[in-house]
């Protein structure tokens, strides 16, 4: 399998109604090739390029009702799971609440089935959690209440497997991965999203309303000032950018492309200022560092940095500190950035963490808004580890949540923490 847009897997579903929302039978065994590199998956293995999540502070969170939410993803009925989370960082069961939609599965994913990062965010603004329902082509909106969600709102995303949604200010764009790929935008209201006319944007993808993990787009995400839209497309190896009007709106019909300075870019983060963007790229397991400027243009401020990994795709920060979701051999990078906005690792061996035999299939991560913790969802093994962040950057785990939907036909992905 080579990463080329033109290139489409066996369609497997439709948008609502279809039950499966991309089921696949057989063996999950298949050899992927990224950019010229091949990783063997055979059963429960740990490879994938995929997504994450953000995490924003909450109202309720200055209370002391921390929690962590997790997106089940389930085919037959996405659910949010919800967890408890202490003062010391440890996790317990609060109950799960259904989204109203249906998980989605890419095709041929091999760990991550949403294949993207951000499809599950928490507004701090408004005190809400938005969802994905990738399988039927819908996003939900539920009223944060400590570790309860009430108040459920769906809306159709405005186009096929939606899989990645950004929000600045009142503002939320939701980028659809199918078909051509879109983003569409909405407004964050007390009574949930209502679609912001005129904001529907296509991509120009070559996907089926299904698509394939190595040819969906990654992330859509907001510059910190609102300026800027930016989606990255993995088999393109572009990193686009809408520039955006006062009122929410494209200033363009089309966005700005830029070539990506490492191969496959998956998932996006800023800096402590706001200033700089970083963008994990999967081909080499590398991130580059870049200023964007109001026209849509990215310069590359630092060349593709390694990690000396396998398949980096997430990439969340905590700080001055950058933690980074190695799927292919399921490890965690510590990245620190100095004053001068120069990017490192925090070891030499490129590992926050020592990896562990039950932590398999790492995917999405989320930070809590102190930044004194990081969580990291686990695919094949069906569970999150927490981790509190040490002074140096290294990562020591405090807790594991067990019983998430484990990756099979599909499996859990987005997660986030108050």
């Amino acid at each position: 399998m080579s990463m080329h847009s033109s290139q489409k897997g066996n369609r497997r579903t439709s948008r609502a109604g279809d039950t499966r929302g991309g089921h696949r039978a057989g063996s999950r065994t298949r050899r992927i090739v990224i950019g010229g590199g091949a990783l063997a998956v055979a059963g429960a293995a740990t490879v994938a390029v995929s997504l994450a999540s953000a995490s924003q502070y909450s109202r309720s969170a200055a209370r002391g009702d921390h929690a962590v939410f997790v997106q089940g993803n389930e085919l037959d009925g996405n659910t949010i799971h919800v967890f408890a989370r202490g003062d010391d960082g440890k996790l317990q069961p609060a109950g799960a609440y259904e989204t109203g939609g249906k998980g989605g599965d890419q095709v041929d994913a091999p760990t991550d089935s949403l294949a993207s990062q951000g499809s599950l965010v928490y507004d701090g603004r408004s005190g809400m959690l938005l969802a994905v329902n990738a399988g039927s082509g819908t996003v939900t909106s539920l009223r944060v209440e400590g570790q309860r969600l009430q108040d459920r709102e769906v809306v159709d995303s405005g186009g096929e497997f939606p899989s990645s949604i950004a929000v600045h200010g009142t503002i939320a764009y939701v980028m659809n991965a199918g078909g051509q790929g879109s983003v569409q935008g909405f407004r964050i209201t007390d009574k949930g999203l209502k679609p912001l006319k005129g904001s529907h944007r296509s991509l120009g993808l070559d996907n089926e309303d299904v698509p394939r993990f190595d040819t969906s787009p990654g992330e859509v995400e907001f510059t910190p000032d609102g300026r800027n839209l930016v989606v990255t497309t993995k088999a393109n190896n572009t990193v686009e950018v809408f520039p955006m009007k006062p009122d929410g709106l494209p200033a363009s019909d089309e966005p700005v492309v830029n070539q990506s300075a490492g191969g496959v870019p998956f998932a996006i983060s800023f800096d402590a200022t706001g200033k700089r963007m970083l963008v994990a790229e999967a081909e080499k397991s590398t991130v580059t560092t870049y200023n964007v400027h109001r026209d849509g243009k990215l310069e590359v401020v630092q060349q593709p940095l390694p990690n000396g990994q396998e398949t980096l795709c997430w990439l969340e920060r905590a700080g001055n500190y950058f933690y980074g979701g190695n799927t292919g051999n399921s490890t965690v990078t510590g990245y620190r950035m100095d004053k001068h906005g120069t990017l490192s690792l925090t070891n030499e061996v490129g590992i926050a963490t020592p990896p562990s035999a039950d932590s398999q299939g790492v995917i999405d991560l989320a930070v809590t808004e102190d930044e004194r913790f990081v969580y990291v969802q686990n695919a094949v093994s069906g569970t999150v580890d927490g981790f509190r962040v040490e002074a140096d950057g290294a990562l020591t785990k405090v807790t594991t949540a067990e019983g998430l939907p484990a990756f099979d036909e599909s499996g859990m992905e987005g997660i986030a923490a108050v």
